[in-house]
């Protein structure tokens, strides 16, 4: 069994939005990344990119939206996101956003310009 501590957890910032790495194959879990991914308010919208896995989302304080036209997400609400559909995360409300977010490990996201990102926390 690995454990990782919320004081020891890695933590990564991009764009504004911080990645706090629960599980990784570089932290005991070969197979799955999740991360607590905390977002400020007012922040998204605005870096649509899209991932070779399906994505999920769980929304555990605050409101999201996914994609500019998507349903609003609040506490307890979960959002899977298909392979290749874009996502462009806006945080709706006036404090932070809170979600647990789990992939395939190995992950490749895309941004809107087609470079390719394979993120620190997804290996």
């Amino acid at each position: 069994m690995h454990v990782t501590h919320a004081a020891d957890a890695p933590r990564f910032e991009l764009g504004g939005a911080q990645f706090t790495v629960q599980a990784s194959p570089s932290n005991g879990s070969p197979g799955l990344c999740t991360w607590r991914l905390t977002v400020p308010p007012g922040h998204g919208g605005d870096a649509a990119h899209t991932l070779d896995r399906d994505e999920v989302f769980m929304v555990l304080s605050g409101t999201v939206q996914l994609a500019p036209d998507g349903e609003k997400l609040g506490p307890g609400d979960t959002a899977v996101v298909p392979a290749g559909e874009p996502i462009a995360l806006t945080n709706l409300g006036e404090g932070k956003a809170e979600l647990i977010v789990a992939i395939t490990a190995g992950f490749t996201g895309f941004m809107a310009d087609g470079t390719a990102v394979q993120p620190p926390w997804s290996k």
